[in-house]
């Protein structure tokens, strides 16, 4: 059941470390990064981070140890709980979602179902 009282999303310290990161290497204007969904891949659902340079109107914000997120008011029902990591590979490096809403993810990956 979702808790109002804590986070959309919450951050590990690898993904709060390279927010930071990115927000520190990105232009002034950048206030944090926006995380979304969009409809694509296999599975049906993708999720999508990017740069934000204004709130848009109803986004949540959350910051958590300087790390500043903002969420897309229509991913909100689909990311309630999750967690946001950031993952190093051998040829890959990605923000990974931890997501007790999913009900099932395509084989490469790179995309997810949520159950209505």
């Amino acid at each position: 059941m979702f808790d109002p009282t804590k986070p959309i999303v919450t951050l590990t310290d690898k993904a709060v470390a390279h927010v930071k990161k990115l927000m520190e290497r990105a232009d002034n204007d950048i206030i944090g990064l926006r995380v979304g969904i969009k409809t694509a891949g296999c599975s049906g659902l993708q999720y999508v981070v990017e740069f934000a340079s204004e709130k848009k109107p109803f986004e949540d914000v959350i910051t958590q140890d300087g790390a500043t997120i903002l969420i897309d008011p229509s991913a909100v029902m689909f990311l309630i709980g999750s967690e946001m990591d950031w993952v190093e590979e051998k040829f890959s490096s990605q923000f990974v979602f931890n997501n007790p809403n999913e009900t099932a993810r395509c084989g490469c990956g790179e995309s997810f179902t949520v159950e209505a």
